[in-house]
């Protein structure tokens, strides 16, 4: 599937058609146009591409996918009444909660896994990473058959260094042993939740992710998934056109 970036276009009294000429852009040459959204100050995950959002685009994967009974969103509370309306416009059978989100993702993490029963097994997922594979799903899916706790991460073609507070280098760790993350994490609900309570009580944690707590209390091995490339995080600015390179 090929994902177009869709700018957003602004009629304004002073416009015309010379944003067109300059920035290349699909405008009607007698809108009075004055402005040009590329960028938006939306959350990264409702940055809009053609005909959808990037989050939209993220839920049908997750609902179509066979292995996937339940989906529960955690949102930004200041977008609650936008994810609202984009819930109200589309078919979702399998959305079941929308609930709002902490202060930090390990807090957002803890709010949607606290919904699930112990017995079920739980993807725990970035919005911002739109373009997961069924494969990566699936892959997931079937390591929990094994694994309580499962990554999912990519080869660095890198060389990663380790430097010190004065920006000198301290250390090259082997290349071979190190893998870049991404989402999903996955995991028994019952361990995931005994990860969350202990981070709760203490007060010096502080983690980006959800593997990295069962790493911290050594709750369970930790089995890893191939990833994709175009499984991208977007999170600065010009992600959204490498995707739109990488795709085409």
């Amino acid at each position: 599937m090929i994902y177009k970036l869709e700018p957003i276009f602004k009629e304004r009294i002073w416009g015309n058609v010379e944003i067109s000429t300059l920035y290349d852009l699909p405008i009607n040459k007698y809108a009075p146009i004055g402005e040009a959204w590329i960028l938006s100050c939306l959350p990264k995950n409702l940055s809009k591409i053609e005909n959808t959002l990037l989050h939209e685009s993220l839920r049908s994967v997750f609902e179509k996918n066979k292995n996937i009974d339940e989906i529960i969103l955690v949102t930004n509370p200041k977008f609650r009444d936008l994810a609202e309306e984009i819930l109200s416009k589309n078919d979702y059978k399998k959305i079941t909660k929308l609930l709002n989100g902490g202060k930090t993702r390990v807090e957002s993490s803890y709010i949607g896994t606290s919904e699930a029963p112990d017995e079920a097994n739980v993807l725990i997922h970035d919005a911002v990473r739109a373009f997961v594979t069924q494969k990566i799903i699936d892959d997931n899916v079937e390591a929990l058959q094994k694994y309580e706790a499962v990554g999912t991460a990519i080869d660095t073609v890198d060389t990663i260094i380790q430097v010190d507070e004065n920006e000198v280098i301290t250390a090259v760790p082997p290349r071979k042993f190190l893998k870049r993350v991404q989402t999903p994490q996955s995991f028994r609900a019952s361990l995931i939740k005994k990860a969350h309570e202990l981070a709760l009580a203490d007060k010096n944690v502080s983690f980006t992710d959800d593997c990295g707590l069962i790493l911290r209390y050594n709750l369970a091995p930790i089995h890893i998934v191939d990833g994709d490339e175009l499984n991208i995080k977007i999170t600065h600015k010009n992600d959204l056109n490498i995707i739109k390179n990488m795709l085409g």
